[in-house]
């Protein structure tokens, strides 16, 4: 892999030619779910401060907002940083007063997609996901769908966000997946069972978001007396009082080793996700300079298998207290779909 900008690596996502740098930018919390939007001339520094370090891959959806996270976006790419970036965002997740819907039908993926290149103000999204799977709709179907976006030029990849091995597999034979999206930090890592192993058999990349576990692994249990109002985070059950006493064990053994290493605690755990191989991209968020500067400088942690399974013996799945998410439902435990043949025969 060679250096870019002197500090990130690119690497190839997936078997289809997408090229992205090792570490993307997640963009979320600088619009919605963690607290009030951020000042939009800051997260437009950011953005430029994050190409001009090599992280080039950024990563939004149509719901963060909901619109306006890619509307921030579009705004910081003007100028001839189109060409620079690699844009992911994502379609699914409907909400209308307050009410989630996952929809995956045809018509909703298109019109998703155009909404999404007028917003973003480009012709065409380089990796466009579900978010999430709607259990509704045959995979077939709505992989079908984006097919005929691809062959319009109007995305140049497909991805799947939160879906099980056995989905994953019905998608990549209607049209090769570049990448899934899923959940991986030293927290969670039910993925790695059963999705991890497919998404390596058919050559598809790994896109870890959440990477330092929502930001537990940056600021340990005291980030919970920080939370805003309209902060998603204060739903989760690991943040709950019953379970974040019992998590503050993880953080502070996570943290001796980082002293240790001679690095911090959200160096040490991006490095985890990091070591995880070559086909793995995470996109940890952040809307502050210095912290984006940190997670860069965790692609320099050197960690031996030793201290991998050291790492994951602080925070395995007998250890840690609490669901990852607060609609577990939401997720791809609950992705599978049902037989294309059950569609055709409406």
């Amino acid at each position: 892999m060679a250096a870019v900008a002197g500090k990130v690596p690119r690497i190839k996502l997936g078997s289809e030619g997408l090229e992205v740098s090792k570490q993307g930018l997640g963009c979320m919390g600088m619009s919605s779910n963690y607290g009030p939007p951020k000042p939009e001339p800051d997260m437009i520094k950011l953005i430029h401060h994050a190409i001009d370090s090599g992280v080039t891959f950024l990563d939004t959806s149509d719901v963060y907002g909901p619109h306006t996270n890619e509307i921030l976006i579009g705004k910081a790419l003007k100028g001839g940083l189109r060409e620079k970036v690699q844009i992911a965002t994502k379609f699914g997740i409907s909400k209308t007063d307050g009410k989630i819907e996952i929809r995956g039908d045809p018509e909703y993926v298109r019109a998703c997609c155009e909404a999404s290149l007028k917003r973003l103000d480009v012709d065409c999204i380089d990796l466009y996901y579900a978010h999430r799977i709607d259990s509704r709709v045959p995979i077939e179907v709505t992989v079908g769908e984006l097919k005929k976006l691809v062959e319009e030029g109007k995305i140049k990849y497909i991805g799947l966000s939160e879906a099980s091995a056995s989905t994953i597999r019905r998608a990549h034979a209607i049209h090769p997946i570049t990448a899934v999206q899923a959940e991986w930090s030293l927290w969670t890592r039910d993925l790695e069972e059963s999705i991890v192993p497919t998404c390596r058999e058919l050559g598809i990349g790994i896109v870890p978001y959440s990477p330092l576990g929502r930001g537990f692994f940056s600021e340990g249990p005291e980030l919970f007396e920080k939370l805003q109002e309209g902060d998603m985070r204060k739903n989760f059950p690991r943040f709950k009082a019953e379970n974040l006493e019992n998590n503050r064990r993880v953080f502070e053994r996570v943290r001796e080793m980082a002293a240790r290493k001679g690095c911090t605690t959200a160096m040490l755990a991006l490095a985890w996700v990091h070591h995880q191989g070559d086909d793995v991209c995470p996109i940890p968020g952040t809307t502050k300079l210095e912290n984006f500067n940190q997670n860069i400088e965790a692609l320099s942690v050197k960690l031996t298998p030793e201290e991998m399974a050291e790492l994951e013996s602080y925070a395995s799945n007998e250890v840690v207290r609490g669901d990852r998410h607060a609609n577990m439902e939401n997720t791809w435990i609950n992705s599978e779909t049902p037989p294309l043949s059950s569609w055709k025969a409406k």
